[in-house]
């Protein structure tokens, strides 16, 4: 099991069956019911995405940031438009400076060297723009939390306006304007919208024009609203959708020449082509240190010039690929033996800072903790932190800031500057922080399912009609389906080992599946087990052949055998308070001596020196096929108890897995002499 629970949603079939008699397949329309959209008007307006534009001035500050640009244009000033390396900041940078031009302004562009001036306002560009004369700077996707920059920008003369999306501090820059739907003193609730989005606000309130400047800049609106993970609803869904159909043929030559290069068909384009092909290649450029190859290919004319730019992307992510495989090598053999505590902490000097915040989300995802990845340099080091099971990164660095030199981002990423002295203290406190978190009842490892689907439905038609769905991502994300009662009639592990395929059985239907970046041994499924699996359907084409494929996002034993596992933890905790159990339910947990040494041959065999961690019931499953035993999970805790017991070994309970290590490796003992067997034996014959 990947996820410590499954939420199912309910809805009412007669709902359901209502939306089928108006047109919807039987599959889309309980996916509809199980997220609120019960009535056929309520959900062609949601697949629609239609929903209007709210009114740019809904921003705090937004008039007075629309009049100060006004003046600068009015005035022949000369603007520059300051940005940030990912796809958001890129686009939105090459969205205004676009817009400005075209309004007859002299702008410059400008996006920071990643590796030599890090993220968002800083001196050395501070400095730069002033020799090139630039009187205005307008920031995009940075600069909420840049105080000190502010009053630098203050100091030289030059006017300030910021334009955000990220967190804000109690404290806010001194700037001309301060336009960020975070404020806290927003006087009203406004749609979540990514940097690219607050950029579009500011053009459409300059230029009175919001729905004509939608038609010209919906292909920015989408990339970046997409690759910054913004929730797809109300207006982001409406922009996002508008892009999709425009790079369906796209007008850019820099957008063709890259949908190009990365060999995506003129066609439908659906928000996944984004997230997995397109936004990888442009954030290349930022990581890389080249950001100006991205900000070049979508700001030209020259079709030729596109082709090279989107040829170098494609090759700065190859580059990317290596660094981040080298780093994750890296990072893995630094983790404690057994696995991370609550969160990982780690740092080196040899890291790409570009790199590493792909690197913290694969960890945080694989290893189910918050993950800091710290690049040191000296003293300090430049972190990226990636969060995990709702863990809010941006207030547990509030918390902790007197140990930062500087920090910023999102609940779910950010990045900061710390001291290398400041490390290892932090290190302790985050992971207090974490355990506070896991131990409430915020943190959540659920994973929920829109709904649980008869067989019969998985045909190619009703897969196809999901599509009506898109565009999917956060806020709308891909449905997750549950079926229960399969049968593994077959699995392999393809890919050198990385992910795990299936063939799937339930009655006269059967089905292949693939649950990627895992494996038999992790997932604790072999041939033969009947499971419950969590998927996204999908129709897999091969040699002109279409059928229904599976894709895995979570798979557990099946229901009786859950119910046998909640009535062994019940028998277990009556145990260990001392309640006296009958002959049968001491017999329950008693193991026999060849369970003992299945298990301390599973664990001196399969533990990364001396170290194991595994959730229990997993543990139980994978020493009964090695052994050949039918082992149940509470036998299998005794077993561990008694082994902690005689010394063995040292056994840690943790929030999704217990921590075995085994200490005594050659020493015998005599499990006859331990109390518990000895307790356990006396009720089993009732004396």
């Amino acid at each position: 099991m990947k996820y410590g629970t499954w939420t199912v949603s309910s809805y009412e079939p007669a709902d359901a069956r209502a939306l089928c008699a108006a047109g919807f397949s039987p599959i889309t329309a309980a996916l509809l019911c199980s997220r609120g959209y019960r009535d056929a008007d309520a959900a062609r307006a949601f697949l629609s995405c239609s929903y209007p534009l709210s009114s740019p001035f809904d921003l705090l500050d937004m008039d007075k940031a629309a009049a100060r640009v006004r003046l600068a244009l009015q005035r022949r000033e000369h603007i520059a438009v300051f940005g940030d390396y990912d796809v958001d900041g890129i686009t939105a940078t090459c969205l205004l400076t676009e817009f400005l031009r075209s309004r007859g302004g002299h702008v410059t562009s400008y996006i920071p060297a990643r590796l030599e001036e890090g993220y968002g306002l800083n001196a050395i560009a501070i400095d730069a723009l002033k020799k090139q004369g630039v009187e205005l700077i307008v920031t995009v996707d940075c600069g909420i939390t840049a105080n000190a920059e502010a009053a630098l920008c203050k100091q030289l003369g030059i006017d300030l306006v910021i334009t955000d999306h990220h967190e804000c501090k109690s404290d806010l820059p001194e700037a001309i304007a301060l336009v960020d739907p975070h404020r806290k003193d927003q006087p009203q609730p406004v749609t979540e919208m990514a940097g690219v989005g607050v950029a579009f606000k500011l053009a459409a309130a300059i230029s009175g024009e919001q729905e004509q400047l939608l038609d010209e800049y919906c292909d920015f609106l989408c990339l970046g609203t997409v690759a910054d993970v913004m929730p797809l609803t109300g207006e982001n869904r409406t922009m996002v959708a508008r892009g999709l159909k425009a790079l369906a043929n796209p007008k850019r030559v820099g957008i063709a020449a890259l949908m190009a290069e990365c060999s995506v068909q003129k066609g439908p384009v659906t928000a996944g082509t984004i997230g997995y092909t397109l936004a990888p290649r442009i954030n290349a450029a930022g990581r890389m240190g080249e950001v100006n190859v991205a900000t070049e290919l979508f700001l030209t004319h020259d079709a030729a010039r596109a082709v090279e730019l989107a040829s170098t992307l494609c090759r700065l992510n190859r580059k990317r690929q290596e660094i981040e495989s080298s780093i994750y090598q890296s990072a893995v053999a630094m983790l404690p033996p057994g696995g991370p505590p609550q969160a990982i902490v780690l740092a080196d000097e040899s890291w790409h800072q570009g790199v590493v915040g792909i690197v913290a989300s694969r960890m945080a995802e694989e290893y189910s903790c918050p993950t800091f990845l710290i690049c040191l340099d000296g003293e300090k080091g430049k972190a990226s932190s990636r969060s995990y099971g709702g863990f809010n990164l941006f207030r547990s660095l509030e918390q902790l800031s007197d140990l930062l030199e500087s920090y910023g981002g999102h609940e779910l990423a950010a990045g900061f500057t710390i001291r290398r002295d400041c490390i290892a203290p932090f290190r302790e406190k985050i992971i207090g922080l974490c355990r506070q978190f896991r131990q409430s009842d915020a943190c959540c490892t659920a994973l929920h399912i829109d709904c649980e689907i008869p067989p019969e439905l998985l045909t190619i038609a009703n897969i196809q009609a999901l599509d009506e769905l898109e565009p999917c991502g956060a806020g709308c994300p891909r449905p997750i389906l549950c079926m229960r009662g399969l049968h593994v009639a077959e699995l392999s592990e393809v890919g050198g080992g990385k992910h795990l395929r299936l063939r799937l059985t339930r009655g006269t239907h059967a089905w292949g599946a693939i649950f990627f970046s895992t494996n038999a041994q992790r997932a604790a499924v072999a041939q033969g087990d009947t499971v419950d699996i969590a998927f996204t359907p999908q129709i897999n084409e091969y040699r002109g052949m279409r059928s229904v494929q599976l894709n895995l996002v979570d798979i557990r034993p099946e229901k009786t055998v859950r119910d046998a596992q909640g009535h062994d933890r019940a028998l277990y905790r009556r145990h260990l308070s001392g309640e006296a159990l009958s002959c049968d339910e001491a017999g329950e947990l008693l193991p026999t001596r060849q369970e003992f040494v299945a298990v301390w041959r599973y664990l001196a065999a399969f533990s990364q020196e001396g170290v194991l961690s595994e959730d229990l019931g997993c543990l139980s499953r994978k020493i009964s096929r090695c052994a050949g035993l039918a082992l149940s999970a509470v036998k299998t805790r005794i077993c561990l108890d008694v082994f902690a017991e005689q010394g063995l070994l040292l056994l840690e309970q943790r929030p999704k897995a217990m921590r075995i290590e085994l200490c005594a490796a050659g020493r015998k003992v005599d499990l006859e002499k331990s109390p518990i067997l000895i307790h356990l034996k006396k009720q089993k014959a009732g004396t």
